[in-house]
């Protein structure tokens, strides 16, 4: 397994190296071949071997609804590296067909269509889903029908305890990981009150609960708690009660849409004091909608949003250049997030695994190999950071995946 794992991780890079940079490319017309004789042997059909059959992957995303910004980058992503991955030969001379579903950020929908991946279509594998909520309302489908998982949301309970989540695994920072960024920042900057503003959603109430938890330890009060439901129009009486409190900062916990909403209405309301974010905000959509409202806020990302400050000694580097220039070659400049990046990463990794798949294997046979791939991945360098999987460990991801960015003129810079 680990010789066919690092066979494909170094094809995999080369399939998107290639492409990224046009090396795979047809003669000119001009250029001449020399010319063979004309024999019966030489016209004679050649025998084609017959085309294997697809490995289907799943993926359910949240194309529509509250989490769309987040979803639509993902789904971009999945076509970009089937088309990739197809021209390239496939795996092991099998092409790849993914089958996409929008669950329209509904728990409920998602559960759904995650059935139907697993019984009518016959996936051996699933990416996704895009949010924490929808990722919790899969684990027991995935894993009662040992279906491998590989989700593209943040939460830590999707992964823990990991005695129950042996069939799943995923690829974004935590939020343990990204409150502890903002606080040590904080602590830094002598921040010392801050007012939480928490979506109720899956992912919300797990920032929320770090937030409040790990605070003491950085010598930061909360002083002021509110919370907000996906899809709210106004945060405005929220923040009016947070203006009561004596916070030296805020914190929004939540996706681009809600956030944008706080940091407009921060504006109406005339709230003066920083307004720190999740990186959840991490798409060019939280700039569009909040415009000037945006500059001043401060949130950690990863190395996709400042790809020019990356040293190149680091194995991310290649993968942050080639990702962000194929994508925006499709979809357009500044179109890329790190939203996509996590979809990237999770297809890269079953397409790792897929790699040391018997040939012939059934589908229950195949699924339990993709799943021990996935697990034995060692050193991946992807878009959220370089990760190694274990038994112990199904997000794996090394140390030093953030960094803190401000927005300053509505464009991502690194944090002072």
């Amino acid at each position: 397994m680990m010789k066919k794992y690092l066979k494909w991780a170094f094809v995999l890079t080369m399939i998107l190296a290639m492409v990224a940079i046009g090396a795979v490319a047809c003669d000119d017309d001009e250029t001449e071949e020399p010319t063979a004789p004309v024999t019966e042997e030489a016209t004679a059909p050649a025998t084609e071997e017959p085309e294997k059959e697809a490995y289907k992957i799943g993926a359910v995303l949240s194309i529509s609804g509250p989490a769309s910004s987040l979803g639509i980058p993902e789904e971009n992503t999945a076509k970009m590296m089937e088309d990739q991955i197809n021209a390239a030969g496939g795996i092991n001379g099998h092409p790849i067909k993914m089958v996409v579903y929008d669950d329209e950020t509904s728990p409920e929908k998602c559960a759904t269509l995650t059935t139907r991946l697993v019984e009518q279509d016959n996936v051996l594998a699933i990416v996704g889903p895009t949010t924490s909520g929808n990722s919790m309302a899969i684990i027991d489908i995935v894993t009662n029908a040992e279906v491998p998982l590989v989700s593209c949301a943040a939460a830590i309970s999707i992964v823990t305890p990991i005695e129950e989540r042996y069939w799943v695994f995923k690829t974004p920072q935590t939020e343990k990981e990204a409150v502890t960024e903002i606080y040590t920042y904080m602590q830094t900057n002598g921040i010392t009150k801050v007012a939480l503003i928490t979506d109720t959603s899956g992912f919300g109430a797990a920032g929320l609960a770090f937030l409040a938890a790990d605070a003491e330890g950085y010598g930061i009060e909360v002083v002021a708690e509110q919370t907000f439901d996906s899809g709210d129009p106004s945060m405005e009486a929220q923040l009016t009660n947070i203006m009561g409190s004596d916070a030296e900062a805020v914190i929004c916990w939540a996706t681009s849409d809600e956030s944008a909403t706080v940091a407009l209405d921060m504006q109406t309301l005339g709230i003066e004091i920083p307004l720190y974010c999740s990186h959840g905000i991490a798409n060019i959509d939280f700039i569009d909608q909040a415009g000037e409202a945006a500059n001043g806020v401060i949130f950690p990302a990863g190395k996709l949003l400042f790809v020019d400050r990356v040293l190149d000694g680091d194995p991310q580097k290649p993968v942050l250049v080639n990702y962000i220039a194929d994508y925006e070659a499709i979809n357009g400049e500044g179109t890329m997030s790190t939203f996509g990046g996590h979809l990237y990463d999770a297809l890269s990794m079953v397409a790792i695994a897929l790699a040391g798949v018997d040939e012939g294997a059934s589908t229950a046979d195949a699924r339990s190999q993709i799943r021990d791939g996935l697990e034995q991945i060692t050193e991946f360098a992807g878009t959220g950071g370089v990760f190694t999987m274990s038994p112990e460990n199904h997000l794996g991801m090394a140390p030093g995946s953030l960094g803190m960015i401000e927005i300053v003129d509505e464009a991502w810079t690194l944090a002072p």
